[in-house]
């Protein structure tokens, strides 16, 4: 059974390396790197390029696990997978430290699709972006490490960059501006993630991950904001 790997990179070398450390036993490594303006279009791109008739979707942060690794190559051992996609939890590392609660909860417990049967489903949305499939996925136990945030600089650059992205995709599915989400989304969502799952549990780290994500929310619905400004300002010109 052949399994490609499809690596999504921003040319960080020492991650790069990490991560394909990590994806050794795979048969094919697919690279994509660059600035990446939407990410479903760059992972289905991957499934084109991919020869393989598994294939395990991984971002240059991440690493697979030993135990992981062996969960994978034991499940193809017989070619008949009861699943054509995998649900596969990931562990979120911020400031030296695993986060446990909040905004990670979900992937931690739940997991997302990342291991797929080639042609099975594909990729929707720019921004969190969700493997779309009309089957039933299953779920493995192995999990993924995340290294996603080394510093709060280049947190705050992620978050930049993200919510432009989402911003943008929000006014090209005719989402309207509204003043009131602007206020107050971004303090229910740190509520929700600080206080209703957890994310105090995890000290300071788990404070700045809550604030950051909710000033993410934030800028999201400020920047669509000003995305219908500067429109009704080119069309009055």
């Amino acid at each position: 059974m052949k399994i490609s790997a499809v690596i999504l990179s921003k040319n960080d070398s020492d991650s790069l390396e990490r991560c394909l450390r990590s994806v050794d036993f795979c048969t094919e490594k697919i690279v994509l790197k660059g600035r990446i303006t939407d990410f479903s279009r760059q992972r289905n791109s991957g499934i084109e390029k991919a020869s393989g008739d598994w294939i395990l979707f991984i971002d240059v942060d991440e690493e697979v696990t030993e135990e992981l690794r062996k969960e994978i190559l034991n499940l193809f051992k017989s070619e008949n997978s009861q699943y054509s996609a995998y649900y596969i939890k990931r562990r979120d590392f911020f400031w030296g430290r695993e986060l446990r609660f909040g905004e990670v909860w979900k992937s931690r417990n739940q997991g997302i699709i990342r291991l797929v049967r080639k042609n099975s489903g594909k990729w929707e949305g720019k921004v969190h972006e969700e493997y779309k499939s009309p089957v039933v996925a299953g779920h493995l136990e192995g999990v993924l490490n995340h290294y996603p945030h080394p510093t709060v600089k280049e947190f705050i650059i992620k978050i930049n960059y993200y919510s432009d992205l989402r911003a943008q995709e929000l006014y090209c599915s005719g989402k309207k501006f509204n003043i009131l989400e602007l206020i107050f989304f971004p303090l229910l969502k740190f509520k929700l993630t600080y206080f209703i799952y957890l994310g105090f549990l995890d000290g300071p780290a788990g404070f700045v991950y809550a604030f950051l994500m909710s000033f993410h929310s934030f800028l999201v619905r400020a920047k669509l904001f000003q995305i219908y400004q500067e429109h009704a300002v080119q069309k009055n010109h």
